[in-house]
């Protein structure tokens, strides 16, 4: 820790304060995870049944529930553009911060790398075409929004948000009419231990779903990464992350119970689009075509989101010295612009294995973790500091935080159920990561504490 921040150092890397208010924070929130409403979770009925996935769905809806009432908590003490890994880095030094930020940077630069070959897959059934040039066209569209400003950037987001949520709601109300209870119980029961009607695959179904329910909430853990730029980062921040988790636990709630109850459990747990089947099965073409297009913008609109999401992470990390200090150079505009594009690359570069699937599920994998280790910090920095000044207070304390972390370690044990390679290929990069840490980078961090970096930070931004 050799280096020490100045003024100017910190000049050349500053983001545009005072650009997101709270509901421009929650339809980020909501921004990160509604392509998940429009395929992937159903594939856990498949594993568990109608009545399996409905508890896995419960239980993750509470482990995020939990670990988003911790964040808005941690987020309005230390507002800070790295989030979870601030938090972390705040409660367990250099090396807690950085296995936390390399958790949540493994989930960010994988995923939108997965959703840009589900993008392509929709590309191709509407115009016929896909492959790696889809991939880098929408990647250089979208970062390039990005580069145009956060305040732009933002407002795109919204728009397109705007219009998967409207797919969404509109789906539902039109499927009302068709919901047939008995629909949800058409998957024969198993011989496996503990199957029922309700409970077709067992409760070992129930594991394996776990990380197919968490596609429902995944990544809205992400807002606090934009503390830095919001316009009341102790107020906005707690409040936009907490409406976004209310609203995912609605449209989730929406789209396991109605979704099933018109196609069927047996063939929703198969369908790549089950918006569309669904609607498609209770005689609604029309209609069915235009959710269709519409679910290409759940698809963009998380994969604009999480952009912005892994940009502001390697911004803070880069900033810290975990990362190459060059990153965290920003434009003109305030923007990271290296930030953006090099992880963008990697991006693409995976993206070119045509591995959707396993990139997602390594996302998930690295979300767990850093769950957990943030939901530690919780625990650690009210036992540890209690002096410390809590615009927000997170309802049930530590007991809240406590709950998040068992919940997060057993869905991390679900990935391994579902997909051991998975699980093995994201330690891999864990361990990696730990290697260039302890070899290399803490040995160039440029400030030893998170408030020696806020206070040379407002001295900065004051000069």
């Amino acid at each position: 820790m050799s280096t020490v921040l100045d003024q100017d150092y910190l000049a050349k890397r500053q983001l545009k304060r005072g650009t997101a208010g709270w509901l421009l924070l929650a339809g980020l929130g909501v921004s990160y995870v509604i392509s998940g409403d429009f395929a992937g979770w159903n594939f856990g009925i498949a594993e568990a049944g109608w009545g399996g996935f409905v508890i896995a769905a419960v239980l993750m809806g509470l482990m995020y529930l939990t670990l988003v009432l911790s964040l808005a908590e941690m987020s309005a003490a230390i507002p800070a553009a790295g989030g979870g890994y601030s938090f972390a880095r705040q409660a367990m030094g250099p090396a807690g911060g950085f296995l936390t930020g390399l958790a949540v940077l493994i989930e960010y630069v994988l995923a939108p790398a997965a959703i840009v070959i589900f993008i392509g897959a929709a590309v191709e059934s509407l115009l016929g075409v896909n492959g790696p040039v889809i991939y880098a066209l929408f990647y250089i569209i979208f970062i390039g929004i990005h580069l145009a400003g956060v305040g732009e950037a933002l407002k795109v987001m919204m728009v397109i948000s705007a219009l998967a949520v409207l797919a969404i709601l509109g789906t539902a109300i039109a499927l009302l009419g068709d919901f047939n209870a008995a629909l949800l119980f058409d998957i024969e029961p198993t011989q496996a231990v503990g199957a029922s009607p309700f409970l077709p695959f067992g409760w070992y179904g129930v594991w394996a779903a776990l990380p197919f329910a968490m596609w429902l909430f995944l990544a809205v853990e992400g807002v606090p990464l934009a503390a830095e730029e919001a316009k009341n980062p102790a107020k906005d921040v707690p409040k936009g992350i907490i409406v976004a988790m209310i609203f995912l636990l609605f449209t989730a709630a929406l789209m396991v119970i109605i979704l099933a109850g018109v196609t069927g459990s047996k063939a929703l747990g198969s369908s790549t689009v089950p918006l569309v089947d669904a609607l498609n099965a209770a005689h609604k073409p029309l209609l069915a075509t235009m959710v269709n297009v519409l679910a290409l913008a759940g698809l963009i609109a998380s994969f604009f989101s999480i952009i912005y999401g892994y940009s502001r992470l390697v911004f803070a990390l880069s900033r810290t010295g975990y990362l190459p200090q060059s990153l965290s150079l920003t434009n003109t505009r305030k923007v990271p612009a290296r930030a953006l594009i090099i992880p963008g690359i990697f991006g693409f570069l995976a993206s070119l294995t045509g591995e959707g699937d396993l990139m997602l599920a390594m996302a998930v994998v690295g979300a767990t973790v850093s769950y957990a280790l943030m939901s530690l910090s919780h625990i650690l920095l009210r036992l540890n500091h209690p002096e410390m000044p809590r615009p927000y207070k997170t309802p049930g304390g530590i007991f809240t935080s406590g709950l998040s972390l068992i919940l997060s370690l057993v869905a991390l044990t679900g990935v391994y159920a579902y997909d051991p390679r998975a699980f093995m290929y994201t330690l891999v990069l864990f361990a990696l990561g730990a290697a260039y840490f302890f070899g290399y980078s803490r040995n160039h961090l440029v400030a030893k504490t998170p408030e020696e970096e806020f206070s040379m930070l407002a001295q900065a931004e004051t000069a």
